[in-house]
């Protein structure tokens, strides 16, 4: 019997306890040994639940007993996650978790510690819930350089933008029903800001290029300003627009990171990712394209990936599972040097194409969606000159990077 404790009983925590218990049979065959849930932390109570019976309050009870193996730390946020997990490697106990706010912040010096004790650090399900992207990225494409890996990682904003697109609807009636439904917070910023996706793009960079991504250098634009008027000329253009998530590495080896929307069409492996799935798109020298598709979160999958670790964990108890993630901090190029084309809105009352083809060379004009708009795809141009370039434009409503 393998001893477990799980640090939290919130959704996450409760669907782990639940894996276990429906797949119990097969996740003993697969582990080689019973996983037995020792203990339960949580500062509420749950009266009625059976955790009842296993449910502490002090978390020393967990990582000071040397009867439990692994620690399931899937609380969120960094602290106190960093210091539980911290002194549980250090008291000799494996962790896995799902938390991608400590992960991104602190994975390098988790790693590093769990391989010092012969000890294992887990989290995929910090990134893509139960789709799985870390193991493949650690193990089955390890004989690969990767060149990118861009990814809707965050089920909300693609929840928004799918219905935008289905129902014509505008963001904010679209916000609301994903609250309604609780696919998105009270607080919706970490989803509609990019916040998630950025920390999970960094998780992502970091171990396909085996150094220090910091999430704080990536740059992070969300869906907010996103109208429904850009919905309407994306369908125009036989297109989508979805919130991206790309780590890319350049010819010259630099590596940029950004999470910004971005117009697609039919010929892009992500355009059919609609509602709340994810998609993860890696691309590697070698071996090609690789597509990653499934639920991004939710109850039952991420638990499923957390219960996955676990088996892992269980496993390879006193064995460290190699994970190439150093402490070095790999320096992001600046995006003002990366290129792409642009979606640019412009009132007509004071441009015209002529003005427009001054300012950028050859323009793509589209179909007209609003009589007072003149609205045309520009050439491959930075981003820095674009942002200059729009300060010189009187009358701009909006842009959206395109990638066809």
């Amino acid at each position: 019997m393998i001893n477990i404790a799980v640090l939290g009983y919130g959704t996450i925590g409760s669907g782990v306890v639940e894996v276990l218990r429906i797949n119990g049979d097969s996740i003993f065959k697969r582990a080689g040994d019973e996983i037995n849930v020792k203990y339960v932390l949580d500062l509420k109570e749950f009266p009625g639940d059976p955790i009842m019976d296993i449910l502490v309050h002090d978390a020393d009870i967990i990582l000071d007993d040397p009867e439990v193996k692994i620690v399931v730390e899937v609380m969120g946020g960094v602290e106190p996650a960093y210091s539980f997990v911290k002194k549980a490697l250090l008291n000799g106990k494996s962790v896995v978790t799902s938390n991608k706010e400590l992960v991104a912040k602190h994975g390098a010096e988790l790693l590093d510690l769990a391989k010092e004790k012969n000890l294992n650090f887990l989290f995929e399900a910090s990134v893509g819930g139960g789709i799985p992207i870390i193991r493949p990225l650690n193990q089955s494409l390890t004989a690969d350089e990767i060149v990118e890996i861009t990814g809707i990682l965050n089920g909300t904003t693609n929840y928004i933008l799918s219905k935008m697109s289905e129902e014509d609807i505008d963001f904010e009636t679209a916000l609301k029903n994903a609250q309604a439904l609780g696919y998105a917070e009270r607080d919706p910023s970490a989803d509609v800001d990019g916040h998630d996706a950025c920390r999970k793009i960094a998780i992502l960079s970091s171990l396909a290029y085996g150094m220090q991504v910091d999430f704080e250098d990536i740059y992070t634009e969300g869906i907010s300003h996103i109208t429904d008027i850009d919905i309407q000329y994306a369908k125009a253009l036989k297109a989508r627009i979805k919130l991206f998530a790309s780590s890319i590495r350049d010819e010259d080896e630099s590596v940029y990171a950004m999470v910004a929307p971005v117009m697609i069409r039919a010929d892009h492996p992500l355009y059919s990712v609609n509602d709340v799935f994810n998609g993860i798109y890696v691309k590697g020298n070698v071996i090609g394209d690789v597509m990653f598709y499934g639920s991004g979160a939710g109850k039952l999958p991420t638990a499923s990936a957390v219960v996955a670790d676990v088996v892992d964990a269980a496993k390879h108890l006193n064995k460290n599972i190699w994970t190439i993630w150093s402490s070095k901090k790999l320096e992001l190029i600046s995006t003002d040097r990366v290129k792409h084309r642009f979606l640019v809105r412009v009132s007509k009352e004071n441009n015209t194409l002529k003005d427009m083809e001054a300012l950028f060379g050859e323009i793509e004009k589209v179909p007209e969606v609003v009589t007072d708009e003149l609205a045309f795809i520009t050439p491959l141009i930075s981003e820095k000159d674009m942002k200059e370039k729009k300060e010189q434009i009187s009358g701009i409503v909006g842009s959206v990077r395109v990638r066809f």
